[in-house]
C-alpha cells in the first residue's frame, strides 16, 4: 500500500520575538507549550509538558528557577527546545547540546536556530516523502515501511549528534 500523497501541513516553531513578553503561571506555560507543541503530541500520551516535568527540568537545573512562581520567555525557549529534544537524546545531552549552542552564538540566537532546523528538518522530510526521491531514498516508501525508514533516519541523527557532544566534550576537557 502506498502512502497518499498530500501536503502536510507546516510546522512553525515560535520564534524568540513571537514569545510572550511577558511573565506566565506555570498553568499558563503548560497550556502554551502544549498548544505549541501539539503536532508532536502522540493521540496515547495525555500531555507533551506538565508542571511536574517543568520542576524537575528545575530540579536538575536544565532550567533557571521561575522568579517569583512567574515564568518568562527565556524558560519557554528552553522549555520547547527541552521537549522536542528530549524525543531523542537523554535528558544529560539534551543539557550539553543546549549549552554548547548557548556559548557558542547566545540563548536567543541559539533558540531561533532550533526553531529555524527543526522547520527545516522536518519539511525535508515530508518532501522526501512526498516525491519519494532524493538522498532520503525513500522511492517506492509504503505505510509498511514508512516507520522503519524514519526510525532509522532518526537513529542516523541521534548517533551525529551524540559524536558532536562527545567531541566537545573532549575539546572543553583539553582547554
Amino acid at each position: 500500500m502506498m502512502i497518499e500523497k498530500r501536503k502536510a501541513p507546516a510546522f512553525h516553531c515560535p520564534r524568540w520575538e513571537e514569545l510572550p513578553d511577558m511573565d506566565l503561571y506555570m498553568d499558563q506555560v503548560v497550556t502554551l507549550l502544549n498548544e505549541y507543541l501539539k503536532p508532536f503530541h502522540a493521540k496515547d500520551q495525555e500531555k507533551m509538558v506538565t508542571s511536574t516535568m517543568i520542576n524537575n527540568y528545575v530540579k536538575l537545573k536544565l532550567i533557571p528557577k521561575a522568579e517569583k512562581k512567574r515564568y518568562s520567555r527565556m524558560h519557554l525557549a528552553y522549555l520547547i527546545a527541552i521537549t522536542v529534544l528530549k524525543q531523542v537524546l537523554t535528558i544529560s545531552e539534551v543539557k550539553r547540546g543546549i549549552e554548547y549552542q548557548a556559548n557558542l552564538s547566545g540563548l536567543k540566537e541559539a533558540y531561533n536556530l532550533f526553531c529555524e532546523e527543526l522547520e527545516l528538518a522536518l519539511m525535508a522530510v515530508a518532501k522526501h516523502i512526498q516525491e519519494g526521491k532524493g538522498s532520503l531514498r525513500l522511492e517506492g516508501i509504503t505505510l509498511q515501511n514508512t516507520a522503519m525508514k524514519m526510525a532509522a533516519m532518526s537513529l542516523a541523527g541521534k548517533l551525529v549528534s551524540r559524536k558532536i557532544l562527545l567531541l566537545q566534550d573532549d575539546y572543553q576537557n583539553t582547554l
